[in-house]
């Protein structure tokens, strides 16, 4: 699937080759030293470069597999779904080979299988999430996913994803070993929570709903005392069958301590629910550009 952005285009390509720059980084300084296969193209191509080091000195280069692999991917995507299909993944896929070549010359930053899994991991989940972001993708299995979803409609792309990226970690086990496996697990997982920061925004924030029966009080205390903006919600109560307000506010983390002092000091029975929000957009938190 293909993404517009408002930014102007060649932005979109900077961040895509800044992106790739980090995920082959960490492909060449810890997941290929270390044998850690992480799923996707790039997991594959660690497995191949295993198994032809007796055939070809060194093995397969990655950036070769990832080329071999993509390139009958991305023609047979555009057979289905057209030739306007994926512009910016195929550039995204055809750059992460030239950045593997560029940044192969970089030593291996630790023997440390742990510490080579959390870095690593970190790493490309920041190339990945930077990617992702500028509306891409690195090709491979998320690709082949959407041909195969083409083809049996009742599977879900992710489920496709998912079921193709196990079947390349597992044969990571019975290549590399169960200790290995695990590592990479450990990798792939810090991995998506680096993308999800990236994506979802790192300033997180607390939401405050309020449930009193001194709204105006708490909503004129919390506006002067912490100068944020305040929702009255309506809401009723299915038990007493009376209409309520719930309040809403949203404030920094280090700001809900000081809510619930407020609240506390104008009604101790009332019924307070704080949640994480990642990111907020708008006046007094990220603004508008």
């Amino acid at each position: 699937m293909e993404f517009t952005s408002n930014r102007k285009p060649y932005m979109d390509y900077i961040i895509i080759m800044i992106g790739i720059t980090l995920l082959a980084i960490g492909l060449n300084m810890f997941f290929i030293p270390l044998d850690l296969v992480t799923g996707g193209v790039t997991g594959l191509a660690i497995i191949i470069k295993k198994l032809t080091q007796g055939i070809i000195p060194g093995g397969i280069e990655p950036w070769i597999t990832n080329i071999i692999i993509n390139i009958p991917l991305f023609l047979t995507a555009i057979f289905i779904k057209g030739k306007n299909f994926g512009g910016r993944s195929l550039f995204s896929t055809m750059f992460l080979s030239v950045a593997l070549i560029y940044t192969s010359y970089l030593p291996a930053a630790t023997n440390d299988i742990l510490l080579g899994s959390v870095f690593g991991g970190a790493l490309s989940g920041a190339g990945l999430g930077l990617v992702f972001s500028a509306y891409s993708t690195t090709g491979g299995t998320d690709l082949a996913a959407s041909i195969i979803q083409h083809y049996i409609k009742h599977i879900s792309v992710a489920q496709i994803m998912f079921l193709l990226d196990a079947l390349i970690i597992i044969s990571g086990y019975f290549i590399f070993g169960i200790e290995k496996a695990m590592y990479a697990i450990v990798a792939v997982f810090i991995s998506a929570k680096v993308i999800d920061a990236i994506l979802e925004g790192i300033h997180f924030s607390k939401a405050a709903f309020i449930i009193s029966d001194y709204n105006e009080e708490i909503s004129q205390e919390i506006m002067e005392r912490l100068d944020r903006g305040v929702t009255g919600l309506q809401g009723s109560g299915k038990y007493s069958k009376k209409n309520k307000e719930v309040l809403l506010c949203v404030v920094s983390k280090k700001e809900i301590v000081k809510l619930k002092e407020i609240v506390r000091e104008i009604d101790k029975s009332a019924f307070v629910i704080v949640a994480d929000v990642k990111e907020v957009l708008g006046e007094g938190f990220i603004e508008y550009k």
